[in-house]
C-alpha cells in the first residue's frame, strides 16, 4: 500500500487535475480490452534498453528547463509529492494531449517530473510515462503496459483528486537515484517544508 504524502492542493491545481482526468477518461476509451491486450511481457536486452534510454534523454533534455516544457504542452497537476519513508518524486507536469491519445512511446513521456530546488527553480529529475487501467478494477493486471523492457507499476487509485486507476513507469533520467533508474520514489528528492520559500515561488 502506497504511503504518499501530498501537499495540499491549491484550486486551480485540482481544476488542472480533474481536466486531466476528463482526457484520461477519453484515453480508457481508446484502449483495447482486457481480453485483447498483449499480454507477452518482453524483456529487451541490454543494448535495446539502453537505445531507448539514449532517446528518451535525446527527446527530453530540452525540458530541463521547464518554461520549454509549458510551452510544449506540459501544466503542474497537483503539488510536491513525497512519502515519508521512501523519499520524494517532485512537482507532476502532464501533457493533456500525451495522455488522452492513450500512446505510449519513449520519446513522449506523458509526465516530467521536477525536483523544487531552495533557489525556487526546478530541477527535472524524472520522466513519466503514463496508461489508464483499461477495466479500472485494481485487481486485475493483464493490461500491464511495459517500456524500455520493463512492467509499469500499477494498477493503482489515481495520486490526484478525479485521476483514474493507472499504470505508470518512473525513469530517472536526470537525477541519480540510489533505489535504481526505474523506482517510484528517490531517496535524495525532498519537498520543500509546506510556506517554504520555494513553495511559495513556484505556487504563488
Amino acid at each position: 500500500m502506497s504511503h504518499t504524502h501530498l501537499r495540499p492542493m491549491t484550486r486551480p491545481a485540482i481544476l488542472t487535475a480533474l481536466a486531466l482526468a476528463a482526457l484520461a477518461a477519453l484515453a480508457l476509451a481508446a484502449l483495447p480490452s482486457p481480453s485483447s491486450a498483449h499480454k507477452s511481457r518482453s524483456h529487451a536486452s541490454q543494448r535495446d534498453r539502453s537505445e531507448d534510454l539514449r532517446r528518451a534523454r535525446e527527446a527530453t533534455r530540452r525540458f530541463r528547463d521547464v518554461k520549454v516544457a509549458r510551452e510544449a504542452g506540459y501544466r503542474a497537476i497537483g503539488e510536491c509529492t513525497d512519502d515519508p519513508k521512501y523519499g520524494g518524486m517532485g512537482i507532476h507536469y502532464a501533457n493533456e494531449e500525451l495522455v488522452a491519445d492513450g500512446k505510449l512511446d519513449v520519446t513522449k513521456p506523458e509526465i516530467l517530473v521536477y525536483e523544487p530546488m531552495p533557489s525556487g527553480k526546478l530541477r527535472l529529475g524524472a520522466i513519466e510515462y503514463f496508461q489508464v487501467d483499461a477495466d479500472q478494477n485494481l485487481h486485475t493486471d493483464d493490461d500491464r503496459p511495459s517500456l524500455f523492457g520493463l512492467p509499469f507499476d500499477g494498477p493503482m487509485l489515481g495520486h490526484e483528486p478525479g485521476m483514474p486507476m493507472h499504470y505508470d513507469l518512473h525513469v530517472w533520467l536526470y537525477r541519480h537515484n540510489p533505489a535504481g533508474r526505474f523506482a517510484m520514489y528517490n531517496p535524495r528528492v525532498h519537498c520543500p517544508d509546506e510556506g517554504g520559500a520555494a513553495s511559495r515561488r513556484h505556487h504563488r
